[in-house]
């Protein structure tokens, strides 16, 4: 081989190495790109943050998680099933690490508590065997409901975020406030009204002796 053709060999051949590399970066950006960013916000303390929260967290529910935006892997599923279950990688295991930008600051500490955090390596794993199909599996562990005895990572996501919010009392709730401070305040009145008629009885009581 020339000195020329060497060159451009290792020319194409770094492009061709670097391909992978920069299509799944572009393929990761145009997934983050989906989804809503979330505030950086790391603990909701007030309404004015509650309010942003809640903003994106109804804007969350309008989409659905790329399946580019966490790692994938597939096995066997075991014990019985049907014609194909226990022959093909039907099982489906999905893995997110729990500080990737597109997940709430403040709904981390929360997924923390649930079942599908792994402490060891920071992440949140679910896995799916609830369907004969790989591509139904991955489905149901991104889903937007989780489904029964299991978890969902949308879902996830949603409820994480949605519990550290502050909820301001309602106006209904002002008024019940209100009404029990009302009657209250009425039964401390007549308490106090009834001791003294009772002193006003003594002292009376005490004239006719």
């Amino acid at each position: 081989m020339s000195s020329r053709n060497s060159v451009l060999y290792n020319t194409l051949y770094t492009i061709l190495r670097a391909r992978p590399y920069f299509c799944e970066t572009n393929i990761t950006r145009r997934a983050y790109s989906t989804l809503p960013p979330p505030p950086s916000i790391p603990v909701i303390q007030d309404s004015s943050q509650t309010a942003e929260a809640r903003k994106w967290v109804q804007e969350f529910k309008t989409r659905e998680i790329p399946r580019s935006l966490v790692e994938l892997t597939f096995s066997r599923s075991s014990g019985p099933g049907g014609q194909n279950v226990n022959k093909v990688n039907t099982k489906s295991t999905l893995r997110c690490p729990i500080d990737a930008p597109w997940i709430p600051p403040w709904a981390r500490e929360h997924i923390k508590q649930s079942t599908a955090y792994v402490s060891s390596s920071q992440s949140i794993l679910i896995t799916s065997t609830v369907y004969r199909s790989q591509a139904q599996n991955v489905q149901d562990c991104l889903a937007k409901a989780s489904t029964p005895g299991g978890s969902a990572l949308h879902a996830l996501i949603v409820s994480a975020a949605s519990s550290g919010m502050v909820n301001d009392p309602s106006e209904e709730q002002k008024q019940r406030v209100r009404g029990l401070e009302r009657i209250d305040k009425a039964r401390r009145r007549a308490e106090k009204d009834k001791r003294q008629q009772v002193k006003r009885g003594r002292s009376k009581g005490g004239d006719w002796d």
